[in-house]
């Protein structure tokens, strides 16, 4: 294999062009683009078929705050504490039992942007880094 670095570029008008390596510019053809699949389709595993459209719309999605409150890290109880949100309706939300109403959901979508400065608008200190 070659160390050589080799530069392409292609033009506005689809043409490419390769770099020399002696500071010069040439026009190169472009390769085809082979199938995705030169087999054909790939076969799928009997035991673990692909989903149907009814099976997927009878899946629940996974609720928005608990979405976010894995993104930061953080149990349910801390974070609750952290937003000032209460800890039974943060699980109400997150088992679907309830739905956050249009402020909450702002609310949510604010912490979502800027998890720290939230928290330090309520007066609480910026959650540090995880130490890896």
């Amino acid at each position: 294999m070659s160390n050589k670095t080799i530069y392409s570029r292609i033009l506005p008008d689809g043409r490419m062009q390769q770099h020399s390596g002696d500071g010069n510019w040439a026009f190169v053809e472009i390769p085809p683009l082979g199938p995705n699949f030169p087999e054909g389709e790939p076969v799928y595993d009997p035991d673990n078929p692909p989903l149907t459209d009814e099976q997927l719309e009878g899946m629940k999605r996974i609720a928005f705050a608990k979405h976010l409150r894995f993104k930061i890290g953080l149990s349910q109880a801390a974070f609750a504490e952290r937003y000032h949100i209460p800890i039974g309706t943060l699980r109400d939300w997150e088992q679907h039992r309830t739905e956050p109403d249009a402020p909450a959901r702002a609310y949510l979508k604010v912490i979502a942007v800027d998890p720290d400065g939230v928290a330090e608008a309520l007066g609480k200190q910026p959650m540090r880094p995880a130490a890896e």
